[in-house]
């Protein structure tokens, strides 16, 4: 019998904020750095996305049926590729046309409403769900929650709200000793399916492939199916960021040489079947229950949520951020709601980590800020300029 595999890439660009100085409470509300933001998305979208979407659809034409993957793609990139760069959106939906690509439901603004706020949380699903259709003509039938963040309370509401199939990680701290490769169910919602991440053969592509100091460099594709063959089990899911194709691991490294050759070997091995998300829970039976009483995540070595809420810092700002959900309610304005969902995102409060040990160089790479305290002080800023705009439409 063979073994499936299952691809899946997440695609997001957060809503950078610009320089915010104390000065500027009550007097400008522009919070963005559009330039910036325009700057990377456009620098990215040569690096990574352009040249990525062209190879597998090479690759799912090569392989007619055979080669497929899953993306979830942040409303907060949606609209970025709408607005810096709309042949991207072109590219995806050559992708969508295939029927070779599943495209996943997440939090609209990667947010991380999960954890606090499951009347928002409900709110951004219906709204990705409703930009996946708009965007690329289908419903989105597998959930992604943002960093893959789960546990039985997030997966209920998941399951109420329509999904039966959803993403996480293979944690091992919740796993003890039963293998990521496998299809499990939520422990109190046990028809909701459970994708979990082999994050070794997963973090072999995205983190380590050009490391010249990694025993197995060079990784080629003939040594990586010979991994894919030794995992035991019935599925082996490599979920990864997708910048980490040409802005992660240049194209110098050989990383889209390697992507190229990879589906023709796995392919030509015959043990294996590529599935997408929504496929691997219709071939499979969950082996057993899962068990997740506090949030996990695919995130530093700790595999929880502390990238985000690890810190006073981090927490103050988002308790006062989601302590404004109610008077927003009964406000109800469009643009207040716009910027909400932007001040939501969950890489704001990891610019706030203070997690300078094993996993520091990954957080120094996606920080634009020069230490935690000065990321906590900007955004303060912005967010007491955003409360007083909501004092003033609640008078």
């Amino acid at each position: 019998m063979s073994k499936d595999i299952c691809f899946y890439f997440q695609v997001h660009q957060p809503t950078r904020l610009r320089l915010y100085r104390f000065f500027d409470i009550g007097k400008d509300s522009h919070y963005y750095d559009d330039y910036t933001n325009r700057t990377i998305l456009r620098r990215v979208a040569q690096k990574c996305y352009l040249p990525m979407n062209e190879l597998l659809l090479n690759e799912i034409r090569r392989h007619p049926r055979k080669f497929k993957v899953a993306f979830s793609i942040s409303g907060s990139a949606l609209e970025q590729f709408d607005r810096y760069a709309p042949e991207v959106l072109d590219s995806f939906r050559a992708l969508a046309d295939t029927g070779c690509v599943e495209f996943l439901c997440e939090t609209y603004n990667h947010s991380l409403s999960s954890l606090v706020s499951p009347t928002e949380f409900k709110h951004q699903v219906a709204k990705h769900a409703e930009a996946i259709r708009n965007y690329f003509g289908v419903s989105p039938k597998t959930f992604r929650n943002t960093e893959l963040i789960y546990s039985n309370s997030i997966g209920e509401q998941v399951y109420k709200m329509g999904f039966h199939t959803m993403l996480t990680e293979g944690a091992r701290h919740i796993m003890g000793w039963k293998s990521p490769n496998y299809v499990y169910c939520d422990e109190t919602q046990p028809k909701l399916k459970l994708l979990l991440r082999n994050y070794g053969l997963s973090d072999d592509i995205a983190f380590r492939f050009s490391n010249k100091d990694w025993a197995e460099w060079p990784l080629t594709a003939e040594k990586y199916v010979e991994w894919l063959k030794n995992a035991e089990g019935e599925i082996v899911n490599l979920f990864m960021d997708y910048e980490t194709f040409g802005e992660h691991q240049d194209s110098d490294s050989g990383i889209f040489e390697f992507m190229s050759s990879l589906p023709d070997a796995v392919i030509r091995s015959g043990e294996f079947d590529f599935v997408t998300p929504s496929q691997a829970a219709r071939r499979h039976e969950a082996v057993d229950e899962l068990s997740a009483p506090e949030a996990i995540s695919w995130a530093d070595e700790e595999r929880d949520t502390s990238a985000w809420l690890g810190n006073e810092l981090q927490k103050e700002a988002f308790s006062k951020l989601y302590g404004l959900v109610e008077k927003l309610s009964i406000i109800d304005d469009a643009v207040l709601w716009n910027d909400f969902g932007h001040l939501q995102e969950s890489d704001h409060f990891y610019y706030m980590c203070t997690k300078f040990f094993s996993d520091g160089d990954v957080h120094k790479y996606f920080n634009p800020y020069e230490t935690p305290y000065e990321a906590f002080i900007n955004y303060m800023n912005v967010l007491s300029d955003f409360m007083i705009r909501i004092n003033e439409h609640a008078e």
